[in-house]
């Protein structure tokens, strides 16, 4: 069963050409952006149009491919963080690219995080 929550969710920068299936993809992923595909990472790629979307990711038995088309619009992309063909992004970055909703205009509320240090606590 295809499952888009994940530990990390990389944006790849780049636009893709959507013809790329499970193996080009993975090309990407290992020798553009130097990651394992079989990591259990979600890995999203987004056309020059910005009209489609493909998430890959590995999950046990093999690879699963998402792939949307809008009919009317644009998925709208963070600003990058730096010139890294990859960024790293939130779920909350995803469902709200996904569902069309801005992300210029959207503010995350302060909220408290604990870190994999035990005792060690911060808010971000």
């Amino acid at each position: 069963m295809f499952s888009i929550t994940s530990a990390r969710y990389f944006l790849y920068r780049e636009p893709t050409d959507m013809r790329k299936s499970f193996d080009g993809l993975c090309g990407l992923i290992s020798g553009r952006l130097g990651h394992n595909a079989m990591s259990s990472d979600l890995f999203i790629f987004i056309n020059k149009p910005r009209n489609r979307i493909k998430f890959l990711r590995w999950e046990p038995g093999g690879f699963v491919l998402f792939y949307k088309r809008l009919e009317k619009g644009t998925f709208e992309l963070p600003k990058a963080q730096n010139t890294c063909l990859s960024q790293t992004i939130e779920y909350s970055e995803l469902v709200m690219i996904v569902t069309g909703i801005s992300l210029e205009y959207a503010k995350k509320r302060r909220r408290f995080y604990q870190q994999n240090i035990v005792g060690n606590l911060s808010l971000k």
